[in-house]
């Protein structure tokens, strides 16, 4: 018997011997040879090739876990700082028209010069991206805000705070361009995370008009500009801690995350594969509007209820409510979107602002219309990062990057172009032209959204 056992014992030895220098452990499991090549990557020592392999997995360690939260953490603080610019300007107008003594048209160059900003901003993004990497682009654009921060915040002629704006504008199209285009390359739920990304914009453009409506009131109105420049630099700060000037591979890489489609083109090339997408023109043109629509309403509302609804100084709360509903329809309408589906959300939302756009517009109530405009922010809050969920089906995954920054640059000039184009009119005929303008850009966008194609690129 004992000799039997031997035998059993000694087969069993020979059908697990290793070769020498091997370990005698199993053989690892698909999961584990995708853990051990993340953990042993040389992708993620910097100072090394920033070219990933081709894979993609979501984070499989807690340290990895971690370090992608405080990734996406930062990036929202980034958006934070674009919602709370966007927010400021809207009760400081009246403030800025009084102190500079200068009407509609003029207060409005503001919003011309802040849209030259974003388009050049969003013009650089890919060749800047290319050259010096994301960690570097988003650290160039949070150190533009803080110089424009700087050049607004004593109060200084027209012409230098309006260059204020245009250096301002610069840096937050970059941003917005490296955080879009990072969070729509995640694959760990993409589409949950850009809605939280940009419910955090909303709640910057919540924050920022209960800070502005304060300053709007007092003679040192101007230093709002200082507490601006203190978010600022807590964004150069975060920015430069948490991503440590690298590009985005290397970025994904540390939470176990590398790309499928590697292209070694050079940006010249990108931007013509790019500009040839008829969908990316499409999607761009209606960010632009979207934009457009959702900075007048929350910057120009509060001189239209002042001058048409007989509201107070405390007026500039109304904008506060709309960016209040913007970031609750964010993130509480998350369910609806998934329920109806995404693209015919945006056709029902759409329908629905125009409709209370038109009770704000024909009921002269003050109650009644700041009601209303905080319900048009809820409608008008979940269609922006749906619209780059979409983006990210449509458009060819080697340049997703370079196509979501160009669309979120250049979508931002809308957030100049269309208040500009409501100052204007506001000149000749009256603050009364905000809401006609506000229903024909929506139904416009409701065009537009129809022309964008539903199925995904084909990708040869």
């Amino acid at each position: 018997m004992s000799s039997t056992m031997e035998v059993e014992l000694t087969a069993t030895n020979v059908l697990h011997s290793h070769p020498p220098g091997e370990s005698a452990t199993p053989p690892a499991t698909d999961d584990e040879k995708k853990l051990e090549s993340v953990e042993g990557s040389p992708v993620v020592d910097s100072s090394k090739s920033s070219r990933a392999p081709s894979a993609v997995f979501a984070a499989t360690t807690p340290a990895m876990r971690r370090k992608a939260n405080i990734q996406f953490a930062t990036l929202c603080w980034s958006l934070f700082m674009a919602g709370w610019n966007d927010g400021t300007t809207g009760p400081l107008l009246p403030r800025i028209q009084s102190v500079y003594h200068v009407g509609f048209a003029i207060v409005s160059l503001i919003f011309v010069f802040n849209c030259v900003g974003f388009v050049t901003g969003a013009a650089a993004n890919v060749w800047l991206t290319e050259r010096f990497g994301f960690g570097v682009v988003m650290v160039i654009g949070s150190m533009a805000q803080v110089i424009g921060y700087a050049i607004e915040a004593p109060a200084p002629p027209f012409p230098a705070l309006v260059l204020g704006y245009a250096i301002n504008g610069f840096g937050l199209s970059l941003q917005d361009a490296g955080a879009n285009g990072f969070v729509a390359s995640l694959t760990d739920n993409a589409t949950t995370k850009m809605g939280i990304l940009h419910a955090v914009y909303g709640v910057g453009a919540l924050s920022s008009p209960l800070v502005a409506t304060q300053f709007a009131q007092l003679p040192r109105w101007s230093f709002h500009y200082l507490v601006s420049l203190g978010v600022a630099l807590s964004n150069v700060i975060l920015l430069t801690a948490v991503f440590r000037f690298k590009d985005q591979d290397t970025c994904l890489a540390e939470i176990g995350q590398t790309p499928t489609h590697e292209d070694e083109s050079s940006a010249n090339d990108k931007y013509g594969q790019m500009f040839k997408l008829r969908e990316l023109h499409l999607l761009a043109v209606f960010i632009l509007i979207y934009v457009g629509i959702e900075v007048t309403l929350g910057g120009w509302i509060v001189t239209y209820v002042i001058q048409l609804r007989g509201g107070g100084p405390s007026s500039g709360y109304i904008s506060s409510g709309f960016f209040g509903g913007l970031t609750l329809g964010r993130v509480g309408l998350l369910w609806v979107n998934k329920k109806v589906g995404e693209r015919r959300a945006i056709f029902l939302y759409s329908i629905l602002a125009i409709a209370l756009e038109l009770v704000i517009w024909l009921v002269p109530s003050l109650i009644g219309g700041g009601i209303a405009v905080s319900f048009v922010g809820v409608l008008l809050g979940p269609i922006y990062p749906i619209v780059m969920n979409h983006a990210a089906r449509v458009l060819p995954p080697w340049l997703l990057t370079g196509c979501i920054g160009w669309i979120a640059g250049f979508g931002q000039a809308g957030s100049a172009l269309i208040p500009f184009v409501t100052g204007a009119l506001a000149s000749r005929v009256g603050i009364k032209s905000l809401q006609p303008l506000l229903v024909s850009m929506m139904g416009f966008m409701v065009f537009l959204w129809a022309l964008v194609p539903s199925s995904p690129r084909r990708v040869d």
